[in-house]
């Protein structure tokens, strides 16, 4: 694991969330490389006990922002609300300006919902050269972004809750 990831892995700070909810939005393009980050993130949610998990598969990652902001609308008023939105998916340079395109769109249209939501939405985007790269971000040199991308929402519930409760 790189040692900027490092302090992510501190639990610190985690506490009292076990009735947390989250929604995972994720891709079915690069699907060998989304089904570990999701797996990851939901062995990470297992190990502090929030059961309340929703999924929500699109196709491909320009996607991602449209579906975490009809979940979130979709669920207002109903009690169902997620504390933390975590979005995953995996975008690989290819021969096209096309990756450009939809790395800049998804990363504006996810940093937007961020700013439009109360609740954190969680960038879990892989954009890498090719496979090897991804690899190394699903338990290989650069940790585990699905695990990460869990904690840093859980971290972020936490904070909210504490900034609640200060009020």
């Amino acid at each position: 694991m790189s040692i900027h990831n490092q302090s992510l892995l501190d639990d610190t700070g985690i506490l009292g969330i076990e009735d947390a909810s989250v929604v995972i939005v994720y891709t079915e393009w690069n699907d060998a490389v989304i089904s570990e980050l999701v797996a990851g993130c939901d062995k990470t949610l297992a190990q502090y006990n929030i059961t309340k998990v929703a999924k929500v598969k699109v196709p491909g990652a320009f996607e991602l922002p449209f579906a975490a902001k009809q979940y979130w609308e979709h669920t207002q008023g109903t009690g169902a609300q997620p504390g933390a939105i975590i979005a995953f998916g995996c975008v690989i340079r290819g021969e096209t300006p096309h990756f450009d395109y939809v790395c800049k769109g998804v990363t504006e249209g996810l940093m937007q919902l961020n700013l439009e939501l109360p609740v954190p939405v969680i960038f879990g985007i892989l954009t890498v050269d090719n496979m090897e790269q991804a690899q190394e971000r699903l338990g290989g040199i650069h940790g585990h972004k699905g695990e990460e991308g869990a904690l840093t929402a859980l971290k972020m519930i936490s904070m909210m809750r504490k900034m609640q409760k200060g009020k």
